[in-house]
């Protein structure tokens, strides 16, 4: 079976700082770090393809160079083949346009059987690219994805839902999205980075390489785009209310009317 995950690398959220001027995210000397989701991709993929008995699985991350850094880390965790798309040209992009490039991406690679997806990127929380994407192709999709299964050559999966789960099942080729309940994902031996470093490589494709035309991808082909990004307002101390229920009642009371909100 092949196995198609894609990975982003994102900046730690932990060390985001935002320009007061400018309201844009300050990049420069900010360490970056695999999206959490995708490492939950990588996993389940990982650990179908060991299920299963064989098949590859294979990462695609759009990016600047040094995501290069980010699929090193997913070979350690156990994928076995990289690309990395990067060109000035994809710079810029929003959902759309990502999601078109990896199309074209997953499209030259040629058969495949399965996608997966983490549901979201912590820099962004769209959950947009992964279904872009299953449009793109033309494959049927299961998002939020909690475990997966191969039965009779068909994707069966278990899915989260907000009052229960529901299991699907679907044709493939297909896509899936997973969340981070649906699995732990392995911390990289000392073997697997070695393995990742020395004997794996990360290929690198530019637009030319994918024939992606330009009004289709990065900033030409983003419908939408972020005017800029900010940190709400301080919503200042609470107010902490103690002593007898009923005069506590009356404050509250007090503070919504004060409020219009009663």
């Amino acid at each position: 079976m092949n196995i198609i995950v894609t990975v982003k690398q994102v900046p730690d959220t932990n060390d985001v700082r935002i320009d007061p001027e400018t309201g844009t995210l300050i990049r420069e000397g900010v360490p970056s770090i695999v999206n959490p989701e995708d490492r939950h991709a990588v996993e389940m993929a990982v650990e179908l393809r060991e299920r299963i008995g064989s098949g590859k699985v294979t990462v695609i991350s759009m990016g600047p160079p040094q995501a290069e850094v980010a699929l090193r880390e997913v070979l350690a965790m156990g994928a076995d083949e990289a690309i990395l798309l990067s060109d000035r040209a994809f710079a810029g992009a929003d959902t759309l346009a990502t999601a078109y490039t990896l199309m074209l991406a997953v499209r030259k690679l040629g058969k495949y059987d399965l996608i997966i997806c983490g549901r979201q990127a912590i820099d962004g929380d769209t959950a947009q690219v992964g279904p872009q994407l299953a449009e793109f192709l033309g494959i049927p999709q299961i998002t939020y994805a909690l475990d997966v299964e191969i039965v009779e050559g068909k994707l069966r999966a278990l899915r989260q839902l907000d009052d229960g789960t529901q299991t699907l099942e679907t044709p493939l080729p297909a896509l899936l999205t997973c969340i981070k309940e649906s699995n732990t994902p392995r911390i990289p031996t000392l073997k697997g980075c070695i393995t990742a470093y020395r004997h794996k490589t990360v290929q690198v494709w530019n637009a030319s390489y994918v024939q992606a035309p330009a009004e289709s991808i990065g900033l030409k082909g983003s419908p939408t785009q972020v005017r800029r990004t900010f940190q709400p307002p301080s919503r200042g101390e609470g107010l902490v209310l103690t002593g007898d229920v009923s005069d506590s009642v009356n404050t509250v009371i007090g503070k919504l009317r004060e409020k219009g909100l009663f």
